[in-house]
């Protein structure tokens, strides 16, 4: 019988967190740039495009990501088209995250008073260049810390991502509690790393979240 000493899990582990990471960022830039198409439709003035965009935002909220890998992965497969863990996996996060950062953002760009919209009315200028030089810019300041501290959740989402067979740091996980039958010591180092993972961007969160407050209010 081979005998696996803590050094060997670790490794091994850690060999796995690096794809964590990697979709982790993947699902994140992602959901950002498609969340951001989604946040022009849903403040523009198109009925059409807010309708869609609200529907899309209720859609991803208001069903479990599980079930959506589920669907990202065998959905396609009953049709035919043989789709990789990892594509799924990465679609599914990025359509998940989009809808999420959506309605951080607008809820920071509905944030900004209705003062400033009229104040850059008055200056003869049009709805782009309002959002572009006044209201963004403001919204932006308020988006970051809730923007980072959501990133905590997409860290936490890939493990979700192993029901599909993706091998991220909880599959890995499991593979090596079946291979060591040292579940306790695994899953101890699994935890550990996760934390590792989220603690700095959840304090990063509550930091920025704190300096802008105060920023704020001194101006």
């Amino acid at each position: 019988m081979i005998e696996f000493t803590t050094w060997d899990i670790l490794r091994n582990l850690l060999l796995a967190t690096r794809w964590t990471i990697l979709l982790s960022i993947v699902s994140f830039v992602g959901g950002g740039l498609v969340g951001g198409i989604l946040l022009f439709m849903r403040i523009g003035r198109s009925r059409a495009l807010r309708i869609v965009s609200k529907y899309y935002v209720e859609l991803f909220q208001g069903t479990p990501l599980l079930m959506q890998l589920f669907l990202a992965f065998f959905g396609l497969g009953l049709v035919g088209i043989d789709v990789p863990a990892w594509l799924a996996a990465g679609v599914a996060l990025i359509l998940w995250s989009a809808a999420f950062l959506t309605e951080i953002w607008r809820g920071c760009v509905e944030s900004i008073t209705k003062g400033q919209w009229e104040a850059s009315a008055s200056l003869g200028m049009g709805y782009l260049e309002q959002m572009r030089y006044v209201i963004l810019p403001q919204a932006l300041k308020i988006a970051i810390p809730p923007t980072v501290g959501f990133s905590v959740q997409v860290v936490k989402g890939t493990s979700l991502t192993s029901i599909i067979g993706f091998i991220e740091l909880s599959k890995a996980g499991t593979m090596v509690t079946n291979a060591t039958f040292m579940p306790f010591t695994v899953y101890g180092l699994v935890a550990l790393i996760y934390f590792a993972l989220c603690w700095p961007l959840s304090k990063s969160s509550q930091i920025l979240e704190r300096k802008l407050n105060v920023a704020h209010r001194n101006h």
